[in-house]
Parts: structure tokens; C-alpha cells; sequence
């Protein structure tokens, strides 16, 4: 006996309905500016037709303040699973023309469901944010939603990836979710994240300040560090997502998609020989060694903006899949500070959790001197980059450039702190401090009594880095693996990281480490 035709046909409506979300005229006004709806956010991100929603005709239980009797489709997010390339990934999708996408405790009961899905399951999870915040009408429900949320964000931390887009409006309690997520992607235009926006700020404190001061993109990606990619727009951002998720594990108990088919290539690159500026002092861009040793030059950046000092993201060498930690000096000299601290001690971590082998390339005078530093904790930040490479047993390779001077050449990952391998290039100067600071340390008074200071000065710095700071002195001690060509290095990194993919390394059994916070 077929079904009633009137059952088909409320299903009919009902879908309709939720698919509608808002209304025509809403989603009109989003797309006259740019901005993509709820639905059409997760058409661009999945593979066609692999969607499946799940949570469609959920309803709110709310009756205060005028819910009563009102319907808000899907409760203003769209929650499902679909394809990207092949690979499952959860995703969820706050529709602003639904109450704003404003959180509920049926909307946050929709997130938690998936969110213990991804786990379940081991898939990534992706979040599109574009939310009003709390939903007032709800109160404590709401608060409640939104706490439940963040207990499984911390769940999933280190257990599967998790991805945000800020596409719209996330304030107050609604950043913390992002905050708690492995990854932000923020757009540059309708996107605004912040705790006390501009209102709340000029009432309790008397200044005034405008959206983009306090919670834009530009601000996040180059001033707080909150967001690690910038978008231009919709569409860009999720083509982010999607190149990041192209390097990630589905889970922890997985490795990275590496493209291991077929023999690896061990060629010398002479320009990479080339590339190092005579003059010890001058800058050099990291970026340029960065694109010999990669596969098609290509490296997704991480925190592009922020803590330029330091560079990290993801590449791959000769198909394995690396994280990649790079000084950078063309911009403070490639010293460590502590925003450069935190940027890689947190990428570290990511890397560690998620069974991606490190690649460290070294060219760093020291910490960051000056009183705001000290002040503001460059210790206990600089310490947190120490503790990620102690703490991380993925496959740890360092290559010294140039300079590698005291405390920062252990905190950029030496073989005391676990690397498996240390190459150096001639050119390295390994050292508890720089010639010029020490020879002025050992000679000041007979600098002080030479008759030519300069010359004298020159002569001094040229034999301390002959006998104190060659990599030589180093390589005799055993503390590095080999000094190589720089056109050597991109063969030795590849070589070394085929023979080390399936390194184990059993730590003391412990709860966890108390990372210098």
C-alpha cells in the first residue's frame, strides 16, 4: 500500500520550509553583499550530493519574550556530514537569516550532536560562525548550550581536527568556540569577533572605538594572533578550509595524507647554494629556502600576519607531509619574541597531536632583549616554545642556516631538545652568543687599549667564529648529524624523513605535562 499522498506532501512542505531558512528577501540581501547563505556555505565546501544533514526539522522548546509559537528553521544551523576529496568531514552552519543564527539549547544540542559524531567517527569538523551570540530569549538555556559546546570542543581537541570560518558576526561567548578550535579562518569584510564590542567598551571605559578596531579580521590575523588565515571572502575562505584539511589526518590514530607512490628524487638544487648573503648581518628571506626545499614551492602558511619573526605552515618534501618552523630574518632580525613563541609552540603541539613530522630551518641570533619583553613574560613564553619540541615524539629534523646563538639554538629544536637529525650548512655559526657580543665580553680591555679598534675587533671576531661558532667545532662534539651543501639539504631532509615516518618514542606514563602557560 503506497504511502498517503498528503504525507509525502507535508514532508514536501516541511523541507521546504527548513530549506528556506530565513526567506528569499534575507538570503537576496546577504548575496547583494557578497556573502554566501547558510546552505550554500557547506554546497561549496562538500563534494556534490554527499551532504546529509541531519537535525532538519529540529524545533526550539522556548516560550518566553515571544518564541512562543515561533518557528525558526532548522533552529538557525544547519548540522551533517559530507565528502571533501574523498574524505568524510563534519560540518555545521549558523544561518543568519534564522534569529540571526543566534545559539538556543535545541541549536547548541544540534552542534553537540555532531560534534560527538566527528568524534565518534574520527572525522575532521568544520564550523561555519556567523551567529548573533547567546539567544537572549533562552537565558540560562542558552548559557547552558553554549557551555556544552565548548566542553566538546576541548573533547575533540588533539582527537580530530577542528576548523572555524568566521564569516558573519561572533560576539561574546560565541568566540570562545573558535578560540577552542585547532584553526580560525576569518574573512577581511562582515566578519567581527570579540568579547565587549564597541558599545559595552565606550560605557564602561569612555572610548570610543570602531568594529574593525576591536573585532575585525586584520586586527585578529596581525595584532591578538586569534586568527591563523585571512579571506577575502566566502568562497576563499572555504577554499582554505579545504587546503588545510588536504594536509591533515582525519584523526590522531591516522598519519597526514602523505603521497609516498613511487621512488623519491634525490637531486642537488645548486641555487639553494646560492642564497645565502655574503655578509653574515644582512637579511636574508627564509621563504626563498623554504621554496627550493618544498615539492612545487608550495606552503600553506599559518599566522602570515602575526609574529612575523617566525614563520610556520604545511608542505610536503619529496610527497610527506611536514609542519614546517622557520626563523625569519628580514623581519627583527629572525630574534625570538614572545608572540613568536606562542605561534610556534602552538603549531608544534598541532603538529605533535596530529602525527606530523616537524622540519625546523634555524637562522636566529637570539630572544628578543628589552624591558616590555621581559615584562610581559618573554621566560614563560619562550619556555612553552622549549616544552612543545621536548614534549613532541613525531619525527623532528633541524637544519642550521646561519646563526644559531644560546638559548634560542636550543629552543629552535637542537638534539638536546629530541631532533632526530641536525643538519648544519657551512655557513652556521653555533654558539652561547654572537662573535661581535662575545669577543667585546673576552676583549674589552684590550679592544679598549688597541690602536686600531676596528681591525683588532675584526681580527678577533674572524677567529672566534673559526674556533668557537663553526659548525666543525659542533659536528666534533657529536651534536649535529652531518654539515652538508645547501644543495644537499632538500635530498638529506627527504631521505631522513622516509626512514623516520614510523619513529615510536614511549614517554613516562604521566596525566599530562604543565605546559608554561
Amino acid at each position: 500500500m503506497p504511502i498517503p499522498r498528503e504525507l509525502l506532501d507535508a514532508l514536501k512542505a516541511r523541507r521546504e520550509a527548513a530549506l528556506a531558512g530565513g526567506g528569499a528577501q534575507k538570503l537576496a540581501e546577504r548575496r547583494a553583499i557578497g556573502l554566501l547563505g547558510a546552505r550554500e556555505r557547506l554546497d561549496a565546501l562538500f563534494d556534490p550530493g554527499t551532504f546529509q544533514e541531519s537535525g532538519m526539522h529540529v524545533r526550539h522548546g522556548a516560550r518566553q519574550f515571544g518564541l512562543e509559537g515561533k518557528d525558526i528553521p532548522a533552529d538557525g544551523v544547519i548540522t551533517g556530514s559530507g565528502y571533501i576529496g574523498g574524505q568524510q568531514v563534519a560540518a555545521l552552519s549558523q544561518d543568519f537569516t534564522a534569529c540571526a543564527g543566534t545559539l538556543g539549547k535545541a541549536h547548541a544540542k544540534k552542534i553537540v550532536r555532531l560534534m560527538r559524531y566527528a568524534l565518534k567517527n574520527g572525522v575532521p569538523l568544520v564550523a561555519f560562525q556567523d551567529s548573533g551570540g547567546a539567544r537572549i530569549q533562552e537565558g540560562v538555556d542558552a548559557l547552558s548550550g553554549y557551555g556544552e559546546v565548548f566542553y566538546n570542543n576541548v573533547l575533540a581537541s588533539g582527537v580530530i581536527p577542528q576548523i572555524a570560518l568566521v564569516l558573519g558576526p561572533c560576539a561574546g561567548g560565541a568566540a570562545y568556540s573558535p578560540a577552542l578550535m585547532d584553526f580560525i579562518v576569518m574573512t577581511r569584510r562582515h566578519a567581527h569577533m570579540f568579547i565587549t564590542g564597541p558599545d559595552v567598551i565606550k560605557t564602561v571605559t569612555g572610548r570610543s572605538v570602531g568594529m574593525d578596531e576591536v573585532g575585525g579580521a586584520e586586527m585578529h590575523a596581525g595584532i591578538s594572533g586569534n586568527v591563523h588565515f585571512l579571506a577575502d571572502d566566502d568562497a576563499h575562505a572555504i577554499r582554505i578550509a579545504q587546503q588545510l584539511l588536504a594536509y591533515l589526518p582525519a584523526n590522531n590514530t591516522e598519519d597526514p595524507p602523505h603521497r609516498l607512490d613511487g621512488d623519491i628524487v634525490l637531486e642537488r638544487d645548486e641555487a639553494l647554494n646560492r642564497l645565502i648573503p655574503d655578509d653574515t648581518a644582512e637579511p636574508m628571506d627564509v621563504r626563498r629556502v623554504i621554496a627550493r626545499l618544498v615539492d612545487d614551492g608550495e606552503m600553506l602558511e599559518v599566522h602570515a600576519s602575526w609574529a612575523r619573526n617566525i614563520i610556520v605552515g604545511f608542505a610536503r618534501i619529496e610527497g610527506v607531509v611536514v609542519g614546517l618552523v622557520a626563523n625569519q630574518p628580514s623581519h627583527l632580525a629572525g630574534a625570538l619574541d614572545i608572540d613568536a613563541a606562542d605561534k610556534a609552540a602552538r603549531f608544534i603541539r598541532f603538529c605533535n597531536a596530529f602525527n606530523t613530522p616537524l622540519v625546523t630551518l634555524v637562522d636566529v641570533p637570539g630572544f628578543l632583549p628589552g624591558v616590555e619583553q621581559e615584562r610581559g613574560g618573554i621566560i614563560r613564553h619562550g619556555a612553552k616554545l622549549l616544552f612543545a619540541y621536548a614534549a613532541s615524539t613525531v619525527p623532528k629534523l633541524t637544519v642550521i642556516l646561519r646563526k644559531a646563538y644560546g638559548g634560542s639554538y636550543l629552543a629552535m629544536c637542537s638534539q638536546e631538545m629530541g631532533a632526530d637529525f641536525v643538519f648544519a650548512w657551512p655557513t652556521a655559526e653555533i654558539a652561547v652568543m654572537g662573535a661581535e657580543g662575545a669577543v667585546n665580553l673576552l676583549y674589552r680591555k684590550e679592544l679598549a687599549e688597541a690602536a686600531d679598534r676596528r681591525a683588532r675587533m675584526a681580527e678577533l671576531v674572524a677567529r672566534y667564529r673559526g674556533e668557537f661558532a663553526s659548525p666543525y667545532l659542533s659536528a666534533s662534539r657529536g651534536y649535529i648529524t652531518d654539515v652538508i651543501e645547501p644543495a644537499e639539504t632538500r635530498s638529506a631532509l627527504a631521505l631522513a624523513l622516509r626512514k623516520t615516518l614510523d619513529k615510536r618514542e614511549l614517554r613516562p606514563a604521566k596525566k599530562h605535562g604543565n605546559v608554561p602557560l
